[in-house]
């Protein structure tokens, strides 16, 4: 695995961001380099939430995954994986609950 951007989507309250802290934390145990960046306004309300984790053998030197970049879209929530759809790379996958 050379570098592999993935998005991980939902809505607050459903562990979005403890799924990208443990998917990060794994793979800094198997020696990559990782960056996270999280977006979450009202979370706490069943608000869009969206992370970029970002996992390298190389230095990643930007946490965010621009449009069409994510290899995987892993998405907890219907309506979060349509709407994070564009960022996906043509040959990716996406992991819809």
């Amino acid at each position: 695995m050379k570098d592999i951007n993935i998005l991980i989507v939902g809505v607050g309250g459903q562990g979005t961001l403890l799924a990208s802290v443990l998917l990060g934390n794994i793979a800094l145990q198997e020696g990559y380099d990782v960056k996270l960046s999280e977006v979450h306004g009202m979370a706490q309300r069943g608000g869009s939430v969206v992370t970029h984790v970002r996992i390298s053998e190389e230095a990643v030197n930007s946490p965010v995954i621009d449009e069409g970049g994510a290899d995987i879209i892993l998405a907890f929530e219907q309506l979060e994986a349509y709407r994070w759809l564009p960022y996906l790379k043509k040959d990716g996958k996406i992991f819809v609950n």
